[in-house]
């Protein structure tokens, strides 16, 4: 079985264009949208990585990685943080908060495939 990416994004382009790029590569993805429930349905669906956006309806992206870097089952889960804000102290704080890489949209196909590659080799 391929492994699996949950991404969690609510830009509708930006959902079906990791989606096709990764499935092309063999991953299996599922996807969420709003930041309330988000902890929760990574935790449901197991992923070997979770592509996260910042700025989510409900919650942040910050907040989300926050909870789960702080419970057992999903603290060393690879995450690649999303955002539109590319500034260098968002940067810092994803990496404080323990995101395993930071991208800034708009990004290129071949950015997301390198990221994910390295992250789950």
């Amino acid at each position: 079985m391929g492994k699996r990416v949950l991404v969690i994004e609510d830009e509708p382009n930006i959902i079906e264009a990791i989606s096709f790029l990764l499935s092309r590569e063999g991953w299996h993805v599922d996807t969420h949208s709003n930041g309330h429930d988000a902890a929760d349905v990574v935790r449901a669906k197991a992923p070997d990585l979770l592509i996260l956006d910042v700025m989510l309806p409900g919650r942040s992206g910050y907040d989300i990685l926050t909870e789960l870097r702080e419970d057992e089952a999903t603290a060393n889960l690879p995450v690649l943080m999303l955002t539109a804000r590319g500034q260098s102290k968002d940067r810092d704080l994803a990496e404080r908060l323990g995101a395993s890489r930071f991208m800034t949209k708009p990004f290129s196909n071949a950015e997301v495939l390198e990221a994910v590659g390295e992250l789950v080799p």
